[in-house]
C-alpha cells in the first residue's frame, strides 16, 4: 500500500509509530469491525420498521389452504 502525505505529517506520524504495518492492520480491522456493527444496527432498524403480518388462527390457515387446493383443482380440471 502506498499513501501520499505532506512531508511534515509523514515525519510526525513516523516518529509517533503510526506508520508501522501492524498499526495500519489494527486500524483497518477496527474500521471494518465498526462498519459491520453499523450495518448490523442499520439492518435491525430496517427490520424494526417492517409491519409484522397479523397472526392467523389455525382455522384461518386451514380455510386458506382448502381454498387454494380447490382453486388448483379447478385449474387442473380445465
Amino acid at each position: 500500500m502506498q499513501i501520499t502525505l505532506p512531508d511534515q505529517l509523514a515525519q510526525e506520524a513516523q516518529r509517533a509509530g503510526l506508520l508501522a504495518p501492524a498499526r495500519w492492520e489494527k486500524w483497518l480491522r477496527d474500521q471494518l469491525r465498526e462498519r459491520q456493527v453499523d450495518e448490523l444496527f442499520s439492518a435491525l432498524d430496517r427490520m424494526a420498521g417492517v409491519d409484522e403480518p397479523a397472526e392467523m388462527s389455525p382455522e384461518n390457515v386451514a380455510r386458506d389452504i382448502a381454498a387454494m387446493r380447490a382453486e388448483r383443482r379447478l385449474k387442473s380440471a380445465r
